[in-house]
């Protein structure tokens, strides 16, 4: 009674980290966490300097930015730029393992100057030294696993330059919100990219983005509607069975 007791007390304290994931969407690791963002912020990389040439007084053409041929890209806080992504992956894993063992063991006392004899007599009906111990076990394990994923999506969003870090690159972020009726899609990017990577046309593609995070969900009645309800999820996190 104390251990099953025991059990049921330590069971729903091992499940409360997971109870606090109900009802919530899995939740990005932090940029500030990963191993780029530690990089680019390191003193050892070298500083950044732009080059900057000087007009000569009698040209028609400036390097400004607002002139014909400045360049527009993004490339300082504030600056706004557009994030190409073109996701299409595919990727299949099939695992298979098994297991299976056996074993015995008997311990017996026939002979001991004559106790067991003795024992037995004063011992219960059914018991006896002959065999002393004996045990047997079996155990066998089977394993079959799969993964089949097609995941493809295309979307084009506007990302804002949060702060240039010392070595140039830029930390960007940005997010979408489109609502229909009473369903709310939003999208979400992060990460860090290089000046250099951005097109003329203040472009980037998704593969060129360090560190990058991309949240595509929604919320709301078709979203609650898609997601078993919080006791079911409670009951599975906490049930052993």
């Amino acid at each position: 009674m104390r251990r099953a007791f025991l059990f049921l007390t330590i069971l729903p304290i091992a499940a409360c980290g997971n109870l606090e994931e109900v009802g919530r969407a899995p939740a990005l690791s932090p940029i500030e966490s990963s191993d780029e963002f530690r990089a680019m912020t390191t003193a050892p990389l070298p500083a950044y300097s732009e080059r900057s040439t000087p007009n000569s007084e009698a040209s028609l053409w400036s390097g400004a930015r607002s002139s014909l041929l400045g360049d527009r890209r993004a490339s300082q806080g504030g600056d706004i730029m557009t994030v190409v992504i073109e996701i299409d992956d595919k990727a299949e894993i099939s695992n298979t393992s098994g297991r299976a063992r056996q074993g015995a063991q008997s311990m017996g006392i026939s002979a001991l100057l004559g106790l067991p004899q003795r024992l037995n007599e004063v011992l219960p009906n059914g018991i006896d030294l002959d065999p002393a111990v004996s045990t047997s076990s079996t155990s066998s394990f089977s394993g079959n696993g799969s993964v089949s994923r097609n995941e493809k999506l295309t979307l084009r969003v506007a990302v804002t330059v949060i702060e240039r870090l010392p070595n140039g690159v830029l930390r960007i972020r940005g997010s979408q919100e489109v609502r229909v009726n009473f369903e709310l899609r939003e999208l979400i990017v992060t990460g860090f990219v290089r000046p250099e990577d951005i097109s003329r046309q203040n472009e980037i593609t998704y593969d060129k983005i360090a560190g990058a995070r991309i949240s595509y969900g929604g919320r709301g009645q078709i979203s609650d509607v898609q997601q078993p309800r919080y006791g079911q999820q409670i009951t599975d996190i906490i049930l052993p069975f």
